[in-house]
């Protein structure tokens, strides 16, 4: 960690948590390593959800990526598992997180641009091209319309010959941190909850292996919250989830061995260590004592990490190579179960093959240069940590019991409360950089002439070609069909009953994202937050 002076001379973390010079046993008092540390895979897991974590199996090397048309996706992914990756992570772009087919006019300018172009079967089929779905596990990054982008995935394994019960793999499917970080939110919160509810029901029933929701703090932390926050908020919707879960009838052990989560891997070293570890023995004592849960399954919580996005800086961009692979170290150090290294060039435009290269080869260093998959937390036991760990758990335990008192995550974003703390935090942050209090090397410290780096450039035509399938889709396809199966689509949506298998029956018609989008804003409408003062 580079130390930084705070106003008065004081040292912090990066989120502004005072450090002291030295740590000694004086500052774990009350410490029991029994209660608070354990044994790595043992209860409260704060060491890890495995005895041998990975000396028994590595974590999974998962780069996000995703760009321009289906076809350029899909010769990434096959790219990236020859050069070592095991598993793949589907990246978007904005028309598609945003519910919009490729020939919508809002459209129009951004297909393809910051992700892959996703608007039909179709297109999904193309992207999964050569990838045996019962060996590859499959992130997606997709919240609003994820319970769409996932039936189109599940459709294509049909298609494929493999049995839903043995697919593997996470769609985010978290709209919660939508409406409290990062806006791309399309419905209300509720009717929104209702439709993450459905997928975790739906994939307790027929896809056991497959994580229906991906609880992320990950873009929490990139809109600018501390550490603690981004901590605290994640844990907090997933108490959420798992209410509206149990609302719906489901046992807790049916369908929490499935819940994952998703955290930001940022520069301060020793305190995002100390956030993984809190966020294991949080989950844990809140899945025994809050909600009854036995099956151990239910208590552990498995996390993916990515390096921070936001941290890093087009002045001086190999600089990023030194950020991600310091970033890296501490989400391997705190337990990750998968890792994304983000590529050096990311403050300029998506990765180019090189720079995706190169950062997937700073997993491999770490995983078998280093000698820190050789034994489980090796930190455990130091003071400054434990200290880090402790004071982790007690400032989130603070903000789950404020947000329980105002009924909940979804009315405490209807009041605005985690939106503006994270807003407040951003701003205390950028203060601080802007004063010189917090050093960002290459930024406000050690300037000097930068050298142009190659960037990927999104070929102008990716959009015209998408348009073009897209409209050679809508001409073959049975038209009759897919207006029965909207049709069918709106009556579940207002019926109440789960959605997911009309959805699926809409895939299969080869309906478009954008026409299953606006099925559903005819009954639950949009939304449209409201402004902070």
């Amino acid at each position: 960690m580079i130390n930084r002076r705070a106003g008065g001379g004081r040292f912090t973390t990066l989120s502004g948590v005072p450090v002291e010079t030295c740590y000694t046993p004086e500052h774990l008092a009350g410490f029991e390593p029994a209660r608070d540390l354990g044994e790595p895979g043992r209860f409260p897991y704060t060491r890890g959800i495995h005895s041998t974590m990975y000396r028994g199996k590595l974590w999974t090397m998962r780069q996000f990526a995703g760009f321009a048309t289906p076809e350029e996706t899909n010769r990434r992914y096959h790219y990236l598992l020859e050069q070592g990756q095991n598993g793949l992570s589907v990246a978007f772009d904005l028309p598609t997180l945003m519910g919009c087919d490729a020939d919508d006019p809002l459209a129009e300018g951004e297909v393809g641009r910051c992700g892959v172009a996703v608007s039909s079967l179709e297109d999904m089929e193309t992207l999964l091209r050569g990838i045996p779905l019962d060996q590859i596990t499959l992130s997606m990054t997709i919240n609003s319309p994820a319970a769409i982008l996932w039936a189109m995935y599940l459709v294509v394994a049909e298609r494929q010959g493999v049995d839903w019960r043995v697919l593997s793999g996470t769609i985010q499917n978290d709209i919660l941190k939508e409406y409290i970080a990062q806006k791309e939110y399309i419905f209300p919160p509720r009717p929104s909850m209702r439709l993450v509810t459905d997928t975790i029901e739906f994939a307790t029933r027929h896809t056991p292996r497959y994580n229906p929701v991906s609880i992320s703090g990950y873009h929490i932390r990139e809109a600018g919250s501390t550490a603690l926050q981004e901590l605290a908020f994640t844990l907090r919707d997933g108490i959420e989830y798992v209410d509206w879960a149990l609302a719906r009838g489901l046992a807790v052990d049916e369908f929490a061995p499935r819940l994952s989560f998703f955290f930001n891997a940022h520069n301060d070293f020793f305190e995002e260590i100390a956030k993984y570890r809190a966020a294991r023995k949080l989950w844990a004592g809140l899945m025994r004592e809050r909600y009854g849960a036995r099956d151990e399954r239910s208590l552990k919580l498995r996390f993916h990490a990515q390096t921070a996005g936001c941290s890093l800086t087009w002045q001086q961009p190999y600089n990023n190579v030194v950020r991600t692979a310091l970033q890296a170290m501490a989400a391997v150090l705190g337990g990750a179960q998968s890792l994304h290294t983000n590529s050096l060039d990311e403050a300029y435009a998506l990765p180019t093959e090189h720079a995706v290269t190169l950062a997937l080869r700073t997993q491999q260093v770490l995983a078998y240069e280093t000698g820190v998959a050789a034994t489980a937390d090796p930190l455990g036991g130091s003071y400054f940590l434990e200290r880090l760990t402790l004071d982790m758990e007690s400032g989130a335990r603070d903000y789950i019991r404020r947000i329980d008192g105002m009924g909940g995550m979804v009315a405490a974003i209807e009041r605005g409360f985690p939106q503006s703390e994270i807003a407040e935090a951003s701003y205390r942050y950028q203060q601080a950089v802007e004063a010189g209090e917090k050093i960002v090397v290459g930024v406000n410290a050690f300037q000097c002439d930068d050298q142009p780096i190659e960037t990927l450039r999104i070929d102008a035509g990716a959009g015209e070609r998408q348009v073009e399938k897209l409209a050679a889709l809508r001409a073959r396809r049975d038209k009759a069909r897919v207006e029965a199966a909207l049709d069918a689509l709106r009556h579940a949506a207002s019926a109440g009953g789960n959605t997911m298998p009309a959805i699926l029956n809409c895939v299969r018609a080869y309906a478009t994202l954008g026409e299953m989008m606006n099925a559903l804003r005819e009954v639950f409408g949009t939304y449209q937050e409201q402004t902070l003062i």
